[in-house]
This record gives structure tokens, sequence and C-alpha cells, in this order.
């Protein structure tokens, strides 16, 4: 059972592109690379499937040095005319399991460029610490993330709803319908293990025993790219209390009350940052662009899928019991999930969000996220419920010179005109939580369409 992926277009693209070069899909574990893949396949009239765990699939990448002879090897294996090779598809899966296969990618792109070229793997940075020889410039990249809201109501096939989500301004009839669905969304999150399961049963009592595979694999994954036992003693007690920081700015220093140093923690922290398990969110102090992460300042812990960390947490049930879940887990949860729905929108790039912070002595402000939009940065607040003060926002508008703000909230989409405490006139845009895919488009329409009346 394959789910409609925003990034399949970027397939198409790929696959119809004239300077085409092998793609790697990267992404962690159980996001639904393959499948993706899989399902992208039935548009070749010929496709070759390797998965690199396995010692039969790795023979050809170990036994010859040249592209050439492993193509004519799989295409003899696998019965496929020479003359088919533009319309062909390779797919090399798991593929950092072999180095030496990930630094033949570059040849693919020389010797052999009809014949079309994917792999995919996990962990790639720890990997590419192997690889003699990078293919820099003669590879492309996509990344995939667990599903946001987006793909979730097509994995519901909720057609109305999704074409709903995508008519800016949203209808106010939509509302309850979208909050509703999102509530079981933000419940359950985007692994598609767990929406498979979900779908299916529509009970959460057969959740558990998915979300406890899902993370035993990435703990095990990760800690076979440590190197010694202390690493991995390191990365077993972040993995195993996190989670309990989601609501706070993190130090690396003693980090869960251990007594492990902070270069140990930072360590451990980047090495899962790179796997993209649990990503280290860094404020800035800009207010206008470009935006600059201050790596001096102390970072908020990302995970990747909001389901999991409910989980761990021990926080499901009630949660489907709230009518408001910006109240669930200290008010950590629904920015956790609006920012993982930001991130999940970076197909090409790997580009992370940033908060703002502005520390003064006995006094300090933060606004949750801020977004890039041409010479603009537009403060976003993510608030409790329907009312709420916007002290940071407003310190942030007072520094900026546009009026553009958001709040993101549990009440209906309005724009309206407001003041700052200091009396600086704005615009200030509320979205319902259930529009965190969407902010992109509702930023363009916000700054294209509304001006603040002097």
């Amino acid at each position: 059972m394959g789910f409609a992926r925003h990034i399949s277009s970027h397939l198409e693209e790929w696959k119809e592109g004239t300077n085409r070069k092998p793609l790697v899909i990267r992404g962690v574990r159980q996001v639904g690379k393959t499948t993706l893949v899989n399902d992208f396949a039935k548009k070749y009239k010929h496709s070759i499937f390797l998965n690199l765990e396995k010692v039969a699939d790795r023979r050809l990448f170990e036994d010859y040095d040249d592209v050439e002879t492993i193509v004519e090897a799989l295409f003899l294996t696998n019965n496929i005319p020479s003359v088919d090779i533009g319309d062909t598809l390779l797919f090399i899966d798991e593929i950092q399991e072999l180095p030496k296969a990930i630094q033949l990618l570059r040849y693919f792109y020389e010797d052999k460029p009809k014949l079309h070229v994917i792999a995919a793997g996990s962990l790639l940075e720890f990997a590419i610490k192997y690889v003699k020889s990078f293919p820099v410039g003669r590879i492309e990249y996509l990344y995939l993330y667990p599903l946001n809201f987006a793909e979730y109501l097509k994995a519901l096939k909720h057609a109305k709803a999704f074409d709903q989500l995508n008519t800016i301004p949203v209808k106010p009839f939509a509302h309850l319908t979208l909050m509703d669905l999102f509530h079981r969304y933000a419940i359950i999150g985007g692994m598609p293990e767990v929406v498979k399961a979900d779908l299916k049963n529509k009970s959460l009592a057969d959740l558990p025993k998915v979300y406890e595979s899902i993370w035993g694999t990435y703990k095990n994954d990760v800690e076979k790219y440590t190197s010694n036992s202390s690493e991995r003693r390191v990365i077993k007690h972040i993995m195993a209390v996190a989670h309990l920081y989601l609501d706070e700015r993190i130090k690396f220093q003693n980090f869960g009350n251990s007594n492990y140093k902070s270069r140990e923690v930072g360590k451990a922290m980047r090495n899962l940052d790179d796997a993209k398990i649990i990503q280290l969110i860094y404020p800035t102090t800009d207010t206008d662009n470009p935006i600059k992460s201050n790596l001096k300042k102390s970072p908020k812990l990302q995970f990747l899928d909001t389901g999991l960390i409910n989980h761990a947490l021990g926080i499901q049930a009630q949660m489907l019991g709230m009518e408001d879940l910006s109240n669930s887990f200290k008010g950590a949860i629904i920015p956790h999930l609006i920012t993982q729905e930001l991130i999940s929108l970076n197909t090409i790039t790997n580009t992370k969000p940033n908060f703002w912070v502005r520390d003064k002595n006995q006094s300090s402000s933060e606004v949750d996220l801020v977004y890039p939009y041409n010479d603009k940065v537009i403060p976003i607040e993510i608030k409790s419920g329907a009312k709420g003060t916007l002290r940071s926002l407003h310190q942030f508008i007072e520094r900026t010179d546009h009026p553009y703000a958001i709040r993101i909230y549990g009440g209906k989409f309005n724009i309206e005109e407001s003041k700052t405490t200091s009396g600086t006139p704005f615009l200030l845009m509320n979205l319902p939580y259930y529009l965190g895919t969407q902010l992109p488009n509702y930023i363009e329409y916000f700054v294209k369409n509304h001006t603040l009346k002097l």
C-alpha cells in the first residue's frame, strides 16, 4: 500500500530531464523511500531492483570496478534488451551499505547517461566518510520525510478535505472538518507504517508495537556508526530521554541529568542530527535576510515524527479527549508538529527552520519560528487556543521594517490589524493549525494582497 507523496512531482521532472544525473533519495528508514520508488518504477518499461543489504545484490559492485560491465550483467540477468536502456530504471536501495557503490554513481552519469538510476539510503552521512572519491556534481538529491498533513489527507482518500486545504483562503465551512482530521494526524504522526495500521484498525491500541519497532530500528542503526562503547552509551542515553526535553532549549553539559560532558553529548547530538532522527534547531537573532543560525546559543530538539514523541510520552490516549491539542505536554506538541510540517516541504534542499531570540539581562523574547520571504523575515507565533499574549512577536515587529506577522492557533483563519504594546501597527494573519504545510502559500497571499492602512 503506497501513499501519494508531494515528492513525486520532482521524480517526474527528473525522469523527463535532459541532463539527468543519478538521483539519491535521502531519508531515515521507514519514511517510505522504497515504496515511493517501487510505485514510480511502474512508469518504465523495465526496472531492476537491488538491495545492497543482500549479499547477492552487492556482489556485482564488489566484483567489478566499471559500470559498463555492471550494467551489461544486470541487463543479461534481467533479460532486458540493450536498446531499451532509456526506458529502464535501476534502483539501488540501501546504498549506504556499500560505499563503493556510492562512488560508482559518478560513472553511471558519465558512462551510462541514458540509464535512469535512483539510489536510496539512510544514514548516508556516515557512509560518505568511507567513500574514497565522492561523486560531487554528478548526482542529485531529494529528501523524504514522514507524511505531512496534506499527504495524510491523500492517504485517507479524503479528496474534498485535500481540496479545501489547498484553497486560499480556506473556506469557513471547512474549518471543523479539517480540525478534526488534523487532531487525529497530530496524535498518530506521519510514519507510513503507523498511518497504514491506523487506517486498517482505527485503534490506538494497535499502534504501540509499530512505534517500538521503528524506534528500535533507529537505535540499532545509529549505534552501528559509533566508534566505541562510550559513544554508544551516550547515544542510548540521549535517545532514551530526549523526548522529555521537547518543551525547552537544551544544554549539552550533563544533558538529561547525566554526568556526560558537553563534548560527549555534542558529538552524539550531531550524529543524531546527521541521521535526521533528532535534529538540533538553532535560534537566530536576525530580523531581516539572510537568516543566520546562532550556534553559540542553546538549541531546541526536533524529532523525526511527532507521533513517535507522543508514544514515548504516553500521552496519545489523553490527547484523544483534548479539545485543543496546544495544551498537550506543556504546549510543546503543536509547535513541534508545525516545525515538522515545514521541514517536510524541503524536498530539494535540507534547510532547517529557525526560531528567533532576543536575550537581554533579566529578560528574553522568543518567537517560535521565522520564515524568510523575499527581503522579509516573517515572525510566526504558535499560541495556545484562540487567545494569548504576543509579547515576543511584538518585540520582533518593533525591530523589523515590515508589518507582517503570523499566529498559528486553534481558531479560524482571519487577518486583522493590530498594534504592539508600544503602539507600532502591524498586520496579524491568524492561521489554524492544519495549515502548516500551506504556510509558504499563505505568506505569499498575505504579503501580496494586504497592506497596512495608515
